[in-house]
């Protein structure tokens, strides 16, 4: 069974990933990287977001009862 070729899409085009420059493939690396690092902050300021919203609501529920 023949393996398929790996391409990576830039700009709407397709290109082999094995035909491109040296250099090209060192830059979709450099995207492949920069992608999952946002991925990973996207991920850490969802955690952070519902963090900050549970300790919001711990903090209501020690705040004095408003008698007025």
């Amino acid at each position: 069974m023949a393996e398929k070729e790996q391409t990576v899409t830039i700009n709407g085009k397709q290109y082999v990933f094995n035909d491109l420059s040296d250099n090209a493939k060192a830059q979709v690396n450099n995207l492949q990287f920069v992608d999952r690092q946002i991925d990973e902050a996207k991920n850490q300021m969802a955690l952070l977001q519902a963090a900050r919203q549970f300790y919001i609501g711990q903090l209501a529920k020690e705040m004095p009862a408003d008698n007025g």
